[in-house]
């Protein structure tokens, strides 16, 4: 194991000449930082100076190597002569303490302002600190969530936030005009009302992921609506799809849902028919147990049928059951050419650019350009969205490897089958299998 040596850090900083005809100089700083090491016995210390840069933002070379240390960890504590050395906004000072500072471990001590994170006065004037900043937060966010909800009440997008896919925000009019994504819109609701997965749907229109597939079926911006803070007003943008179509892709989701999680039969959710490409159904069949049913042929539900005038005949479902599982027995492994990780490594790495960017925005806020807390919020809903992807590429992950181990040993698996229950039997097959379409004369198994 590598033990890293850490040292505490003495950060100095002068902008101007006449800073240090007021006392302020780099020497004279050095000079009380170091008479405060002595003091406190701290044997092991290193000094970062930023002179000639304003306080007003982080863009410092020596600050910008201070953070990199402390990520590092390589530092156990930060020391300044006076607050404002570290930085002239309050909000930066907060964001370099509670963000980079205490959860990297690293302590904090200001000489003029007798504040030391490490003693209860000095948690106390921290704690002050935040409260003034919280309840200034509070205040603009107050103020802004009204005038958003104005803009709202007249149909006008939020003038924010992420703009739906296949829209573009005009900020002229203050509404949202389709674009060319608008027809890619069209047929993900086609294609899902057809019977195809979201995984399929995301890779045959080049989406890079299936969330966002199922993220836009749920939208109700596509029909001309403009849901805010669990409220629905009418909006001023042309709808992309009709509110037809969109409710029949809500209960097919309802429904693919149940499929998913109830019923006894091995391929429920999963089977198609290759006539028409309708959805298809277990039926009970007298005594001698179920055939397989195409929807189209049947009129209980309409909004399945894809083609009234299907002939497919009905199929008995354990001569196709007993099809799948001889093909899943006998499957070869299949190799993902992608490697495992490509996918986190990724997110992981746009996740640190928007963290640098956020904090670049800190110190445009610090110059008082009060427009870019839009853009703060943006960017830390970006970074949230950014951890849950990162989780849900971890948990594919783990999935992908269920997958493979089941199909490593597929043949072993046709010896424990039958000890198996329902439920595991189920598990294992929507595990690998994405789809089964039914012809006439043969039988189509698509693998994830």
């Amino acid at each position: 194991m590598i033990f890293l040596k850490k040292h505490t850090a003495l950060y100095t900083r002068v902008s101007t000449e006449a800073q240090a005809e007021e006392g302020y100089s780099i020497e004279a700083q050095k000079r009380l930082l170091e008479a405060w090491c002595v003091s406190r016995e701290v044997d092991s210390f290193e000094f970062y100076t930023d002179a000639g840069f304003s306080g007003s933002n982080l863009e410092r070379p020596e600050i910008k190597r201070l953070l990199e240390n402390i990520r590092k960890g390589l530092v156990d504590t930060v020391a300044v002569y006076k607050l404002d050395r570290l930085s002239r906004s309050q909000k930066d000072t907060l964001y370099l303490i509670e963000d980079v500072f205490n959860p990297n471990g690293v302590g904090f001590v200001s000489l003029s302002e007798n504040m030391d994170t490490a003693t209860p006065i000095g948690r106390a004037m921290l704690g002050i600190m935040s409260a003034f900043a919280q309840l200034e937060r509070e205040t603009i966010r107050i103020r802004t969530r009204m005038g958003m909800k104005e803009r709202v009440k007249k149909g006008l997008w939020m003038g924010g936030g992420k703009i739906p896919f296949g829209y573009s925000y005009d900020k002229e009019s203050g509404t949202l005009i389709k674009n060319e994504d608008s027809e890619t819109v069209k047929k993900i609701y086609s294609m899902y009302l057809q019977g195809y997965s979201p995984s399929y749907i995301a890779k045959a229109l080049g989406l890079k992921y299936e969330k966002l597939v199922v993220q836009i079926l749920k939208r109700k911006t596509n029909i001309g609506a403009i849901p805010y803070k669990d409220e629905e007003y009418e909006g001023l943008h042309e709808p992309i799809i009709d509110k037809e179509t969109y409710l029949l892709a809500q209960e097919e989701m309802r429904k693919r849902s149940r499929h998913i999680d109830g019923g006894v039969h091995l391929l429920s959710g999963l089977l198609y028919c290759g006539l028409c490409g309708a959805r298809m159904r277990y039926q009970k069949w007298g005594k001698n147990g179920y055939k397989l049913v195409c929807y189209s042929t049947q009129n209980s539900k309409p909004y399945l049928v894809r083609d009234p005038n299907c002939r497919a005949e009905r199929i008995w479902a354990d001569e196709v059951e007993g099809y799948v599982l001889d093909d899943l027995f006998t499957m070869q492994l299949k190799k993902d050419k992608k490697r495992e990780g490509d996918d986190t490594r990724q997110l992981e790495s746009k996740l640190k650019k928007l963290q640098k960017k956020l904090e670049r925005l800190y110190g445009i806020y610090a110059d008082g350009d009060d427009t870019v807390l839009e853009v703060i919020r943006q960017i830390k809903a970006e970074i949230q969205e950014c951890r849950e992807l990162i989780g849900e590429a971890e948990r594919k992950s783990l999935l992908h490897k269920e997958r493979y181990s089941i199909i490593e040993n597929a043949e072993r698996l046709s010896e424990i089958w039958d000890t198996l229950t329902d439920e595991e039997k189920k598990r294992i097959v929507k595990s690998v299998v994405e789809r089964i379409t039914v012809y006439p004369e043969k039988i189509e198994i698509r693998y994830y």
